[in-house]
C-alpha cells in the first residue's frame, strides 16, 4: 500500500497540492481511505489528519470503509418516499441482511446505502446500482434485481 500512496503523494506534488486530488487518487487505487493512509499523508506532508478526515466527512463521495463490489442506492427523497421508497430500502435491508448506512456484506459483495435525492423525480421511486439508474421499481423488482446480481456473482465465481 506505501508504493502506491507515495505515488500518489509524487503526482500529488507535482500537481500543486491539492487534498481532494490527493483522496480522489486513494479512493481510486484502493478502493476507499483507509484510516492508515491518511496518517501516512498527515506525517508526510505535515498536513494535520483533521484536514483530511474534514474534506472526506464533508463529501459524499469519499468513504473511510471498504465497498462491496455492486453498490445498492434507494432514493428516499421527496417523490421516491411517497412513491414508496421506504418500503423498498426496507426489503433491501432484509435481502442483503444489512443496514442502510453504507454497510457492506461480509462477503463484498453489496453495499447499501439511502441516498435523499438523485434528481429524476419523474421516475420514482428511484434505485440505483452502480450509478445505474432504474426507475419507478417497487420492493419485489428491487429484490429481483439482487437476486439477478448475486447469481451473477455466483456464476462468475465458479
Amino acid at each position: 500500500m506505501k508504493d502506491k500512496l507515495d505515488g500518489i503523494i509524487t503526482r500529488y506534488r507535482e500537481d500543486g497540492g491539492n487534498v481532494i486530488f490527493l483522496l480522489q487518487e486513494t479512493q481510486d487505487a484502493l478502493g476507499y481511505i483507509p484510516e492508515e493512509a491518511v496518517y501516512y499523508f498527515s506525517e508526510k506532508l505535515d498536513i494535520p489528519p483533521s484536514r483530511f478526515y474534514g474534506v472526506v466527512t464533508f463529501y459524499s463521495q469519499f468513504h473511510l470503509k471498504p465497498r462491496g463490489k455492486n453498490i445498492i442506492s434507494v432514493c428516499c427523497g421527496t417523490a421516491c418516499h411517497v412513491k414508496g421508497g421506504s418500503k423498498i430500502a426496507d426489503r433491501v435491508q432484509r435481502d442483503l441482511g444489512i443496514s442502510a448506512d453504507g454497510e457492506t456484506t461480509t462477503d463484498k459483495q453489496f453495499t447499501f446505502e439511502i441516498v435523499r435525492c438523485v434528481g429524476a423525480c419523474s421516475i420514482a421511486p428511484v434505485v440505483l446500482v452502480n450509478n445505474r439508474a432504474y426507475a419507478e421499481m417497487n420492493a419485489e423488482g428491487t429484490s429481483k434485481l439482487i437476486k439477478k446480481l448475486k447469481k451473477e456473482d455466483s456464476d462468475a465465481a465458479n
